[in-house]
């Protein structure tokens, strides 16, 4: 079953801390994607921080998003 992230909040060494609809509490490392291309933007401090939740996905202003983890 698929639970959808209601939360996040962005914090060091690109990591996020993710609530999801079962208000289960997650880790998540970004740091293995940031070398693939479409994520290589987010090695950016300031835009990496400035991720939020919408429609139950993960997104960042710059149209990068991730759907389901």
């Amino acid at each position: 079953m698929y639970l959808a992230v209601k939360e996040i909040k962005p914090i060091y060494n690109h990591k996020l801390i993710l609530t999801f609809g079962n208000d289960e509490v997650k880790l998540f490392d970004m740091t293995p994607y940031l070398n693939i291309s479409i994520f290589k933007e987010l090695k950016n401090k300031s835009l990496f921080k400035s991720v939020k939740v919408s429609f139950y996905s993960i997104e960042w202003p710059n149209e990068e998003d991730i759907y389901k983890l």
